[in-house]
């Protein structure tokens, strides 16, 4: 039977390792580019989540890593953290989240779910958090990202789902799924007369 935390934990690592997983075996082109009119782009994601992790785990908690330093290379509150520049590789960033993931799963380790952080960037009467409350935050942002990860890639490639291999959705040929959207798009169209 396994633990609150480690169930946080595996939720957590099933999030980090969906959106690692939507800029797999995309050209760089495809990775970088803009998805939306906000800019949202896959590697962006990737970029930003690690941010998150290191100011939640590593700074909120004050466990220090090598890669604390990466959070002064850009002003995260201008969005400098949700985009890659080109002199950026990604397979650095790729390589750069899964270090700093692993780094927050061994401060939720050292820790037990009632130990407490400050939150540098929060207002005063909020900053002092548990790491219960930072585990479910970031369970949430992830999935999040993870979501638009999944709905940008699907657009790009058709691929879907959490894992490769687990499209997470009814199984249907091109054919049943065509059906199926127009039945949607029907169903809109009749609600808005």
């Amino acid at each position: 039977m396994s633990s609150p935390k480690d169930d946080l934990v595996r939720y957590l690592d099933e999030a980090r390792n969906a959106v690692v997983w939507k800029v797999d075996g995309l050209d760089e082109y495809t990775a970088r580019r803009p998805a939306t009119d906000t800019g949202t782009n896959l590697l962006g994601l990737v970029k930003h989540l690690t941010s998150c992790e290191l100011t939640y785990f590593a700074q909120t908690f004050d466990r220090p890593t090598r890669d604390l330093a990466y959070l002064d290379t850009f002003a995260p509150w201008e969005n400098e953290d949700m985009w890659a520049r080109a002199d950026e590789d990604r397979a650095d960033l790729v390589e750069r989240y899964r270090r700093v993931c692993a780094h927050s799963n061994d401060v939720v380790t050292e820790l037990s779910l009632d130990d407490t952080g400050r939150v540098l960037h929060w207002p005063e009467d909020l900053a002092t958090v548990t790491l219960h409350h930072i585990l479910i935050r970031m369970i949430a942002e992830t999935n999040r990202h993870a979501g638009q990860a999944d709905v940008i890639r699907e657009g790009f490639d058709g691929a879907t789902g959490h894992q490769e291999g687990s499209s997470s959705l009814p199984p249907g040929d091109r054919v049943w799924w065509e059906q199926y959207v127009s039945r949607i798009e029907s169903a809109a169209r009749q609600a808005s007369r």
